[in-house]
């Protein structure tokens, strides 16, 4: 189960797709983050970008756990397709992210 709000999740992508004007924005909020949240946003990328398929989110909660060697932002970061990956990823487990996204705009 994932311990991070689809909410939360959007709100990432948001600023991962605005990345250059908002990375500092974007840092200190997956940094402020509890560990909780942050190993299911890595796992929910991982799903999105198919490493692990849905049914395997349990397992991808616990290697993300497991081999968190780096900080969270900075490893996230550093994909160049994040946001396609979370919401992929969201899709993949069933969540809209069109759902979420529409209280945004």
């Amino acid at each position: 189960m994932l311990e991070i709000s689809p909410r939360k999740v959007v709100h990432i992508v948001f600023q991962s797709r605005e990345k250059k004007m908002a990375e500092a924005e974007l840092h200190a909020f997956i940094d402020a983050l509890n560990d909780d949240e942050k190993v299911s946003l890595v796992a929910l990328a991982w799903i999105g970008r198919e490493t692990y398929e849905p049914e395997e989110l349990d397992e991808a909660i616990a290697t993300a756990r497991a081999e968190a060697t780096t900080p969270t932002a900075d490893y996230l970061m550093n994909m160049p397709l994040l946001a396609d990956y979370l919401e992929d990823g969201l899709d993949k487990l069933g969540i809209s992210p069109t759902d979420e996204e529409e209280d945004f705009l």
